[in-house]
């Protein structure tokens, strides 16, 4: 009866992790006695592990992800010139404390998406909050919150977010609108917090896309001179995956 009180105490208090940790081990067979201060330590670790796996729940589901993705599930057998070394340093995360960028180029169906969010993923999972969007839906978010008015609370909140995963930039101009919308938003981040782009062009050629000069440059200054660029090549992943589903052998 004691005990059940004090699980509905902890609770009270919000103290799950604890409280569910003194659950199971009232529940496990003692092997030996522990002391009063190794079951604090025990409650008080369960605790912590609570809490941090609600902020990463938190954090995932804040993010918003294309598709569900992590580092140790990336595929470096399909040939798309991918280096494992590369990756494995960008999981380490080292890039988003330094405030530095992360550009994915390549046809359709290499993995740039998948890999952008792997990278958000592993970010989340190291504490750093992460927001992934489409190019376009952001860009149509921009103008909706100018129109509302709630376009500077938006700016600023994408300032703060650690880690931004823009994935499809330059699949169509920008409008002039858009081209000060998207200035904005980079120009805000530069050098306090990281931006992850995947583009089927290469950077030399987004000024085709942003269409003013200066601001272009503006963009790429801010984007590009700080990025680590991985530039993706060879067999679209999902063509390659249908050809095997229907039996036939794969394009090399």
């Amino acid at each position: 009866m004691l005990v059940e009180q004090t699980m509905e105490k902890l609770v009270a208090m919000k103290l799950k992790g604890m409280a569910e940790a003194l659950r199971r081990w009232m529940e496990e067979t003692k092997e030996k006695e522990m002391t009063p201060l190794d079951l604090i330590g025990l409650l008080a670790d369960a605790e912590w592990s609570h809490r941090e796996q609600r902020k990463l729940t938190g954090r995932l589901r804040n993010a918003r992800f294309r598709q569900e993705a992590c580092v140790e599930d990336i595929d470096y057998q399909h040939p798309r010139g991918l280096q494992k070394a590369t990756m494995l340093d960008l999981a380490a995360c080292r890039w988003v404390e330094a405030h530095q960028n992360v550009i994915f180029s390549g046809q359709t169906g290499v993995g740039k998406s998948y890999l952008a969010c792997a990278l958000g993923q592993k970010a989340c999972r190291e504490g750093y909050s992460v927001a992934y969007r489409r190019a376009s839906r952001l860009l149509d978010e921009l103008a909706q919150a100018r129109a509302d008015g709630s376009h500077f609370q938006l700016l600023r909140r994408l300032a703060k977010t650690d880690v931004l995963i823009i994935d499809d930039f330059g699949m169509e101009v920008l409008t002039a609108a858009q081209r000060k919308d998207f200035l904005e938003v980079i120009e805000d981040r530069y050098g306090t917090s990281s931006t992850v782009i995947t583009s089927q062009l290469d950077p030399k050629n987004w000024h085709a896309v942003i269409g003013d000069e200066t601001i272009a440059d503006a963009i790429c200054d801010r984007l590009v001179h700080n990025a680590h660029r991985v530039k993706l090549s060879g067999e679209s992943i999902r063509k390659t995956k249908a050809d095997l589903t229907r039996g036939q052998k794969p394009a090399k």
